[in-house]
């Protein structure tokens, strides 16, 4: 059911060479595709229930064209960065080069529609998909000569933003209230704790110490990073319900859409998932079943820009509340909430950990996230970051 030329460039039926497309404006033909990737050390070492960290990884495809413009598609990743570098260069970047940079939408189909379609639905191929996209739209902001969200249609009113970096399991008791009330004082009105200790008395105490320390104005989520069975949830709930939860995030295994159901019909509390939801099927079928009503798509880990804006348009037509999941320290996000038409007000998340990493950093003033100004979508690579951080032997590039 293929036609293979070699081994890097076999291609699927419903997957057109590059050869046969209209190439269009000769100044957005891509000329070079590059990747590699940056390890960003954290201020302290974090954990939650599935991971211990002290880096942040940010992987990076550079889509060069002809007019000398630089598209820059990121995701971000715990580990093996190689892997996302090995999709796009051993088979994204024959489908890309010669190709114009403005068929975003074609791109998208025709790199999906590979065989590695087959082995990559989700994760690392999709992922790469995501960068590649990511990149695509940048390059269209940047031709545009505007920030992303302004191409996109959106506003430049401010959005309201949460803070993920103070809950983290590894703290003491002490050192979580403390770090939770260090982010209330410095103007965040919304913040994170993280859940999913082994014994699920532990997180019931240490979230009745946070409610207390913080009063009842302070916005609370919790997130248990896929840890609990339907039992634990079940027995701590109640609990979370006291504390006035706004939301309780990745409460099961990520593709356990009928443990995720079963809870949120017994409770009051909104549920929470995306972060490890790969694509607008899987949220569909979630969003149909009534299993979320916080729909949190990651522009990183769904297929880039493009599907993230399918997921955030289903949610709205929906009335569920939109809140991404921010894989990429927000850098792209920043462009895309708010951008599509919805009763609910727009959600983002800010993490600090990779803001110096980028030539346009995110600005947030007492938990407000101002619009970014410069053309594109904010994901340029600071060159003097790339030669602190730039990980060896990751990467490479392909050229015409």
């Amino acid at each position: 059911m293929t036609e293979q030329t070699s081994f890097g460039t076999a291609r699927g039926l419903l997957s057109a060479h590059g050869a046969d497309l209209l190439r269009g404006d000769d100044g957005a033909v891509i000329t070079s595709v590059e990747t590699y990737a940056l390890a960003v050390p954290l201020k302290r070492p974090i954990a939650d229930s599935t991971a211990a960290m002290a880096h942040w990884t940010v992987p990076v495809v550079e889509i060069r064209t002809a007019d000398g413009r630089v598209g820059t598609g990121i995701s971000g990743v715990h580990c093996a960065p190689e892997l996302l570098s090995d999709v796009i260069l051993s088979y994204y970047a024959d489908a890309l080069l010669d190709t114009s940079s403005e068929d975003i939408l074609g791109t998208w189909k025709r790199l999906y529609w590979l065989p590695t379609h087959w082995i990559g639905r989700a994760g690392v191929v999709h992922m790469a998909l995501a960068m590649v996209d990511i990149a695509l739209w940048d390059l269209a902001a940047q031709r545009a000569g505007m920030p992303l969200w302004r191409l996109l249609g959106g506003t430049q009113e401010s959005v309201e933003a949460y803070n993920t970096d103070g809950g983290w399991l590894n703290l003491t008791d002490s050192e979580l209230v403390r770090d939770l009330t260090s982010l209330v004082d410095h103007g965040w009105s919304r913040v994170k704790i993280k859940v999913g200790r082994s014994d699920w008395r532990e997180d019931a105490r240490r979230v009745r110490a946070v409610r207390r320390a913080l009063g009842d104005d302070v916005t609370l989520m919790c997130d248990a990073n896929q840890r609990w069975d339907l039992s634990t949830a079940n027995q701590i709930m109640p609990v979370l319900e006291e504390a006035a939860m706004d939301w309780v995030e990745e409460p099961f295994h990520a593709d356990d859409l009928q443990a995720h159901a079963r809870l949120q019909s017994s409770t009051r509390l909104d549920v929470a998932a995306g972060e490890s939801i790969y694509s607008y099927h899987q949220f569909a079928s979630f969003m149909a079943a009534d299993a979320i009503r916080v729909v949190q798509a990651d522009v990183t880990r769904v297929g880039g820009v493009t599907e993230f804006l399918q997921i955030a348009a289903h949610a709205a037509a929906r009335g569920l509340r939109f809140a991404p999941h921010a894989g990429d320290m927000m850098q792209v996000h920043q462009h895309l909430v708010g951008t599509v038409l919805s009763e609910v007000p727009p959600l983002v998340e800010f993490i600090p950990w990779t803001q110096e990493a980028f030539v346009e950093r995110s600005v947030v003033r007492e938990g407000l996230m101002e619009r970014p100004h410069g053309p594109g979508a904010s994901t340029a690579i600071d060159p003097a970051a790339r030669m602190r951080w730039q990980l060896p032997g990751v990467g490479s590039a392909k050229t015409l």
